[in-house]
């Protein structure tokens, strides 16, 4: 029976799952509404910035390590690698698949993540070890689900709900346009490889920068200057007009940064760290399929969306490959070290009390034994005498 905090964790694990359909609900209703992508993406990112810089300087400016130009340098770079480019990149995507191909895309990112930490000798393949097979396996389980997403459309499944929560046009004349289907699945898979490279990165400069939140709040912030440069020349330079481009009004839009903003950035990556902390990055890698059940719900009901089989079975490859892969790696970890290291009578005892005590029993029916073998040694000398 799972304890108070084993079940606390796969209910924090599946509110992050939640908290990501919304995302990728939302996010897809307004760029189907008409919002600017790379607008989008300054706009939540400066909602981020908001919400986790004061924060940061408020807890951990006095434990806030030196800053050089090397390292700040460093972080610029990751910003713009992990946050400006690989958000932009997603959201661009998203505007030409559907919620469904996002949300079953993301599966790949672990995946991924491992191939980067085996070319930076961060991981190692044992090509002869079934661990190793399973980890080959999956990569090629996920490599086939992207193909299969981006070249095999399929017959579309009937929505759940075929009157929209939120107004858009239609979301299936993506899919409907196989260039754009294709290209838009692609530039997923590229968000993805640039976000696992982050990742992997990530960890180096935390070792660099071990304050975690000054070090999230200040990519943030360079994220959002990024941003905000690369808006202006999208949106200056491509006859659009840039008022109505800038303009938040009253609609989905809105909700989706503000949800983007503080409730993903905010309270998603705190649970994230949670949940890691306590189970570790596999279990919380294992719910990802849970998310891509949620979106398929949630995008069909709330947008419309028509889920096509190619789309489905793309994601269930790819979800197959996630847990080959995790597979691997778990049968590679070390086994845990005994819990302590008392005396042998001590552990015996413990032993007892949990029901293992066989070896205890054994112990008793040796006794007994010489106690019996020592009782007919005095009847003999007894009945000598």
């Amino acid at each position: 029976m799972p304890t108070d905090a084993g079940k606390k964790a796969y209910v924090v694990a599946l509110v992050i799952q939640v908290i990501y359909t919304g995302m990728y609900v939302v996010s897809k209703a307004a760029f189907d509404g008409g919002m600017n992508t790379f607008v989008f993406i300054f706009y939540r990112q400066a909602a981020a910035t908001l919400l986790l810089l004061p924060l940061a300087i408020l807890l951990e400016r006095r434990n806030a390590p030196p800053m050089s130009l090397w390292l700040f340098t460093k972080i610029f770079m990751y910003a713009l690698l992990g946050n400006t480019v690989s958000m932009n990149l997603h959201n661009i995507s998203l505007k030409y698949t559907s919620a469904t191909v996002a949300s079953a895309t993301s599966n790949s990112i672990p995946v991924i993540t491992f191939l980067f930490a085996v070319l930076l000798h961060l991981e190692a393949i044992k090509l002869r070890a079934a661990s190793g097979t399973a980890k080959l396996a999956g990569v090629a389980l996920c490599v086939a689900g992207i193909l299969v997403i981006a070249l095999y459309a399929g017959p579309p499944l009937s929505p759940l709900n075929h009157h929209r929560a939120f107004h858009a046009h239609a979301a299936a004349t993506a899919a409907g346009k196989q260039g754009e289907w294709m290209k838009g699945t692609f530039l997923m898979l590229l968000a993805n490889v640039t976000w696992s490279l982050w990742i992997v990165l990530q960890a180096r400069l935390l070792k660099e920068y071990s304050n975690k939140l000054l070090a999230t709040a200040l990519q943030c912030l360079l994220s959002t200057v990024q941003s905000l440069a690369l808006a202006a020349a999208v949106t200056g330079g491509g006859g659009e007009d840039m008022s109505a481009a800038w303009t938040l009004r009253l609609d989905v839009g809105l909700v989706a940064v503000a949800y983007s903003g503080f409730v993903v950035t905010g309270v998603s990556f705190y649970l994230q760290a949670w949940c890691i902390e306590r189970r570790g990055p596999v279990f919380l890698a294992m719910s990802n399929p849970v998310g891509l059940v949620l979106t398929v719900f949630c995008s069909s009901f709330f947008l419309g969306e028509v889920v096509h089989l190619g789309s489905v079975l793309g994601g269930a490859l790819l979800v197959a490959g996630l847990y080959s892969v995790l597979w691997g790696k778990s049968k590679e970890q070390p086994p845990p070290p005994p819990l302590s290291a008392a005396p042998a009578s001590e552990t015996i005892m413990k032993q007892g009390c949990d029901g293992s005590n066989a070896r205890t029993g054994a112990m008793n029916k040796e006794e007994d034994d010489e106690v019996k073998l020592e009782e007919e040694k005095r009847a003999k000398l007894d009945s000598q005498v």
